[in-house]
């Protein structure tokens, strides 16, 4: 038997002191080897192996030092962000804990020479607030993902569209209170004085509470029932005055048209979120990084939500499961007639049937089935807010 084989004590002890981690400057990054002592590293460095590991070094020094700066700062941060994404912490301690692996890239071999520098050049870039304290240096990490980005801008988005929201509003009740002065005949402005008074208080508090409308004697509005559903048209929907003032029936008309819009957008505001999925509906995966798994462009069906953003799709062909975030799943648009899910806007959760296309638009005709607003038709829904219901 050999001195040193596999078996015999001096092996074996060999292996176990190669297990941990050794010092760093006996570890040769160019030929990923570590070595145990002073002169094992001397001997290294005088193979033959390292000589043409050197000389390669040697043909582009700054571009291989780049390249191991590069990969260092990228396993560094991905530490800081899977295991200290939102706290302050020790400069040292993050470092101890990504030198655990005897596989990293070792400092030695990029372009800074002790861990201060590092921590001064990612306060410098931005990438972490760094903190100098008398306990040492203290880093944060700055989270710049992409889906963080992505809510902050959905968040400003929504706010700027709820400020552009009111203003319109504001407009949109000053052109009614005109169009109803100008509508107003002048023989009525004295004896129906009160009753425009009363119509203009009405339409500024539609913001801040419910409003019931009440047409008495004035006016009277004629609704017609198709089977269980009501349907509001401006051509069936005709008024009767009984004091004979017809641009009194008409203001009534609009005002009753302007509180059902002013319905309609509370509803999409408050029920308008940037995520859409939810359980039982058919979904295509838009990823191109499982195209090699062959997922691109297939459907599953939605079985779980994991915080929000997250679906877990069991896949319709392969029976597989996977979990997959929102921004890379797409709705399904089914034929004409079958079942759909609203799944953002107005009517968010509500069970739909599929009526008409249009392709030109983005958007579908579509009827609400069951629920509170059972037949109500909604004319344009964006292909975004609906999804196939799976059977």
């Amino acid at each position: 038997m050999g001195k040193n084989e596999f078996l015999t004590p001096k092996a074996i002890a060999n292996r176990i002191k190669a297990k941990g981690l050794q010092k760093l400057r006996w570890y040769c990054q160019m030929c990923q080897k570590q070595c145990r002592d002073e002169n094992g590293f001397k001997c290294h460095c005088m193979s033959e192996s390292h000589q043409r590991q050197m000389q390669v070094f040697g043909q582009n020094p700054n571009r291989i030092i780049d390249g191991y700066s590069e990969e260092f700062e990228q396993a560094f941060l991905e530490h800081m962000k899977r295991s200290h994404r939102f706290s302050r912490i020790a400069a040292t301690v993050v470092y101890n804990e990504y030198i655990a692996d005897r596989h990293h890239i070792h400092m030695n071999s990029t372009q800074w020479a002790t861990l201060t520098e590092f921590v001064k050049y990612l306060g410098r870039t931005g990438k972490c607030k760094v903190e100098e304290t008398p306990k040492g240096w203290f880093i944060t990490y700055i989270d710049r993902d992409s889906e963080t980005l992505f809510k902050e801008k959905m968040k400003n988005k929504r706010i700027r569209a709820d400020l552009a929201e009111e203003e319109k509003q504001e407009r949109e009740i000053k052109k009614q209170i005109e169009r109803a002065e100008q509508l107003m005949p002048a023989g009525n402005e004295s004896g129906d004085g009160n009753e425009q008074e009363v119509q203009e208080k009405r339409l500024f508090e539609k913001s801040e509470e419910k409003i019931k409308l009440s047409l008495g004697s004035s006016s009277k509005s004629n609704l017609k029932e198709e089977g269980s559903r009501v349907v509001f048209d401006d051509a069936e929907h005709e008024t009767k005055s009984d004091k004979g003032s017809k641009g009194s029936g008409k203001m009534g008309s609009s005002v009753l048209d302007e509180l059902m819009r002013e319905e309609e957008k509370a509803k999409e505001r408050s029920n308008r979120k940037d995520y859409w999925l939810c359980e039982g509906i058919i979904v295509k995966v838009m990823s191109r990084a499982l195209a090699e798994k062959g997922y691109y462009k297939q459907k599953g069906m939605v079985r779980k939500v994991i915080d929000k953003y997250v679906g877990e799709i069991e896949m319709l062909e392969s029976k597989h499961v996977l979990r997959i975030d929102q921004e890379e799943l797409e709705t399904v648009i089914p034929q004409i007639g079958v079942l759909v899910r609203i799944v953002n806007g107005a009517y968010r959760g509500s069970n739909a049937r599929l009526l008409a296309v249009d392709t030109d638009k983005f958007c579908a005709k579509v009827q609400i089935e069951k629920g509170i607003y059972d037949g109500r038709v909604i004319k344009a829904v964006e292909y975004e807010d609906i999804c196939k219901l799976a059977q």
